[in-house]
């Protein structure tokens, strides 16, 4: 029987070896379903390239809640920004706060607005209710409401964007 791969992979580029495994440990532990999946190192011939050492670990593949992901220590070339991000949906306030605690821990706060925060490596997430579409679609005048209460807050209140719906 052939593996099953999934069609789009997300794929992180991690600046060193402990900056990938230091987020992914934190990643798995945050979400359920989730796990290691598998580490290469670099060889002779890979090291080369970017200056790698050989022996060092190179990728891991992982999966968040499911989701396959994989990973690079490819050195200091790139970095992340706010131009990508993953999003996390919430069903609950609850689930809201469990997943902001623990992606925002040790996070630069002044990226924190509306849902988004950044990580302590630097990747940008958005924890987000899933009831958001629906408050913001219909009704232009309640679409502002919860927008203008949206926009004051960091880490998202579903109760405060219910108030604001009516």
């Amino acid at each position: 029987m052939a593996a099953r791969f999934q069609r789009i992979t997300p794929f992180l580029w991690f600046t060193s070896a402990e900056r990938m495994e230091g987020a992914i440990t934190l990643y798995t532990s945050v979400f359920d379903d989730s796990r290691v999946l598998a580490r290469t190192y670099y060889t002779q011939e890979s090291a080369r390239p970017g200056g790698q050492a050989v022996g060092s670990l190179m990728t891991m593949a992982f999966q968040l809640a499911g989701q396959d992901f994989s990973a690079i220590n490819g050195g200091p070339y790139f970095t992340f920004n706010e131009s990508i991000s993953f999003v996390v949906n919430c069903e609950t306030q609850a689930e809201v706060d469990h997943y902001w605690s623990r992606l925002s821990e040790g996070g630069d706060e002044k990226a924190q607005q509306c849902g988004w925060l950044k990580d302590r490596f630097g990747v940008s997430w958005q924890v987000v209710p899933t009831a958001l579409p629906r408050l913001l679609t219909g009704d232009p005048e309640k679409a502002r409401r919860v927008t203008e209460a949206l926009l004051k807050m960091k880490k998202l209140d579903l109760a405060a964007l219910e108030r604001a719906a009516g």
